[in-house]
C-alpha cells in the first residue's frame, strides 16, 4: 500500500531512496493514511461547495424568472443605478452574512452585530479600569520603592555616624584604659 502511495505521489518520476525498516514504513503508512483523509475531506468538500453553487445557480435563475414574470425585469433592463443598488444590497448580505436580502435577515444580523458591538465595548471599559487600576498600583509601588530607597540612603548614613561616633567612643575607652594602667603603675612605683 504504502508502495503504491508513493507511486501515485511521484507519477512518472522516480522514488527516492529510503532505508526500508519498521520504523519508516510505519510512518509512511500513517502519512498515507493521513494523505488519503485529507483527500476525502476535500473531496467532500469540493461537492458540498458544488452542490451550494447548484443551489445558489437554481436560486438566482428562480429569482430572475420571478422578477422577470411579476415586475418584468431583468438584470439587462436595469439602469445603472439599480444594478448599483441590487450590487449594494447582495455585497451588504454577504458581508452581513444573512441568508437572504429580507428586511428580517438584515435586521437580525444588525441586531447580532450591535450585540457584539456592545460586548466588545463593555469588554473594552472593563480592560481600561483594570489598567487604570494597575497603573495607580504601579505608581504607588514606584513612590513607595523611591521613599524606601531614601530611608535606606539616610539609614546608611546614620549608620556611617554611629560607627563614626562608635570608633570615637573605643579609642577613648582605649585612651582611658592605657591612661588607667599607666596610673596604677605609677602609684605602685609610688608606693
Amino acid at each position: 500500500q504504502v508502495t503504491l502511495w508513493l507511486k501515485k505521489i511521484y507519477g512518472n518520476q522516480p522514488i527516492p531512496q529510503y532505508e526500508v525498516n519498521a520504523r519508516t514504513v510505519d510512518i509512511l503508512y500513517e502519512l498515507v493514511e493521513c494523505n488519503e483523509a485529507r483527500d476525502r475531506d476535500v473531496s467532500l468538500l469540493i461537492e458540498d461547495m458544488k452542490q451550494k453553487a447548484a443551489e445558489y445557480e437554481a436560486e438566482a435563475n428562480y429569482l430572475q424568472g420571478l422578477l422577470a414574470e411579476s415586475l418584468d425585469l431583468s438584470l439587462s433592463s436595469l439602469s445603472s443605478e439599480g444594478t448599483s443598488y441590487l450590487n449594494v444590497l447582495v455585497n451588504s448580505a454577504m458581508t452581513l452574512e444573512t441568508k437572504d436580502t429580507s428586511l428580517a435577515s438584515f435586521f437580525c444580523a444588525i441586531n447580532d452585530m450591535t450585540s457584539e458591538l456592545y460586548a466588545t465595548e463593555s469588554k473594552n471599559r472593563e480592560m481600561e479600569l483594570e489598567l487604570t487600576n494597575i497603573r495607580k498600583k504601579l505608581t504607588a509601588a514606584l513612590m513607595l520603592e523611591k521613599q524606601l530607597e531614601g530611608d535606606l540612603k539616610k539609614t546608611e548614613e546614620r549608620l556611617e555616624v554611629e560607627k563614626a561616633k562608635a570608633d570615637s567612643q573605643s579609642q577613648n575607652l582605649k585612651f582611658l584604659k592605657d591612661k588607667s594602667e599607666d596610673l596604677k603603675i605609677r602609684i605602685k612605683a609610688a608606693e
